[in-house]
């Protein structure tokens, strides 16, 4: 049987992080949140250039559509190769055939140049009024005043939100957001943040990652703001995201239902409704949230965006799926080479 529903949307993703496979281990093992930062991420993004990039970007949206994910919110910093990265990501993404929304992730790690250049991206990128995306921070805890206010200053400049990270550690200093936040702001994690918080925007639960980096559980159910899922960069497996999603809301409430579950994942369509008009059919028995739920390993058997047809049989229509992983591991290799002579 076969069922049909609309592109999913992984509502906060890292595109970079699709070539992190295999990358060699840090100088020492990371003893918390702020150590995987310094010791992982941070060095990862230092290592990129404008090719790895692109072939994480297409990588990253090959892998989407293999699981029925017909639409991306990204998030990206790459400090040595700012300018154009944007728009890398955007054309790698458009040749797949995957929407994506894009941001720079502004923060004052690299000094107020740095922090520049990023604004400079964003604004780049937002100017010429046909790229869809928002203005991104890091998070407030690495960014100054003035940067912070420069990038909200900006996204009311493109009429968009901000997409930030807040309080995914307990040593962010998220308050200093209170006085800029608004209804189209994307808000990532909270997992540290107070029932009573006083931010607007919508929350992007990522449960994996929550998991993965041992946070803490954001217990989203709590927030009277809209709540959508994303992965945080592992994948875009949006329906494993779902069923994890629901296990560990029914790990903290046992009367949660699946259904809540798919309510965060439906805020994606909120987020981008141009995924609304794709299409992707299912290998499922039924499209009944607790079917979904408790059943693994669903795959779709085709999936068109906008009326075209971007996966059918196992494999992409619009590029050579094989070529992409093959282009991929070789720009892997010359980021980890990278990556082994950058100090945290």
């Amino acid at each position: 049987m076969t069922i049909s529903t609309a592109g999913l949307v992984c509502a906060h993703h890292h595109l970079y992080s699709a070539l992190a496979r295999g990358m060699p281990a840090p100088p020492r093992t990371p003893a918390g949140f702020i150590d995987i930062l310094e010791l992982v991420w941070w060095r990862l993004d230092r290592a990129l250039d404008l090719e790895t990039i692109e072939w994480s970007a297409k990588l990253g949206a090959l892998e989407a559509l293999e699981r029925g994910c017909t639409a991306i919110i990204d998030h990206h910093e790459s400090p040595n190769a700012i300018e154009g990265s944007l728009s890398v990501i955007a054309d790698a993404c458009e040749e797949v055939g995957v929407r994506v929304s894009c941001a720079y992730g502004v923060t004052d790690r690299h000094g107020a140049e740095g922090a520049a250049a990023g604004l400079a991206e964003n604004d780049r990128f937002l100017g010429d009024g046909e790229n869809e995306g928002y203005v991104g921070i890091h998070a407030a805890f690495t960014c100054s005043d003035e940067t912070l206010a420069a990038a909200a200053e900006l996204a009311r400049k493109h009429d968009v939100g901000v997409h930030v990270h807040v309080a995914e550690g307990a040593e962010d200093d998220w308050q200093r957001l209170a006085e800029y936040t608004d209804d189209d702001w994307l808000l990532i994690h909270g997992v540290h943040l107070p029932d009573d918080h006083g931010l607007r925007g919508t929350f992007v639960h990522n449960p994996r990652s929550n998991m993965n980096n041992s946070v803490g559980y954001a217990r989203p159910a709590r927030f009277e703001n809209p709540v959508a899922l994303g992965t945080d960069g592992i994948g875009a497996d949006m329906l494993e995201e779902f069923r994890l999603a629901y296990v560990a809301a029914r790990a903290a409430d046992v009367t949660t239902t699946p259904d809540l579950a798919w309510e965060w994942l439906s805020t994606g369509w909120d987020l981008m409704p141009a995924a609304l008009d794709d299409r992707v059919i299912w290998a499922a028995e039924s499209d009944d949230p607790w079917w979904f739920a408790f059943s693994p390993g669903t795959s779709p058997l085709e999936v068109s965006i906008d009326g075209e047809t971007v996966w059918e049989d196992g494999l992409p229509t619009l590029v050579d799926g094989d070529e992409i992983r093959a282009k991929a591991k070789e720009a892997a290799q010359k980021m980890f080479a990278k990556l082994e002579e950058i100090d945290p």
